[in-house]
């Protein structure tokens, strides 16, 4: 009686641990193979009049959000040497 109670909290704090670890070693929900993508994929993705620069009406989600910020000259065109040189996207919580 006593060795299957001992066994049930030890099984008990294994699937605890093992839960655990599993849930940490997980991207963030929604981040699941997502890497952030290269200038030069976000120019050859949003540049609709392929003029190799992306105006704000040619940009979207957090890089729209942040125009102001990565439009280093303030020309309202990013370029490719902006966009490498932008800063990483504040992560929301």
């Amino acid at each position: 009686m006593k060795n299957k109670m001992i066994s049930k909290i030890v099984y008990s704090i294994l699937m605890l641990l093992v839960g655990t670890v599993f849930t940490y070693a997980q991207p963030p929900r929604g981040q699941e193979g997502k890497n952030r993508p290269t200038a030069e994929v976000l120019i050859k993705e949003m540049d609709i009049n392929k003029d190799g620069k992306l105006s704000k009406g040619e940009v979207k989600g957090p890089l729209q959000d942040d125009f102001s910020k990565v439009d280093a000259n303030k020309d309202g065109f990013l370029t490719l040497e902006e966009l490498k040189k932008a800063p990483k996207p504040e992560r929301k919580k």
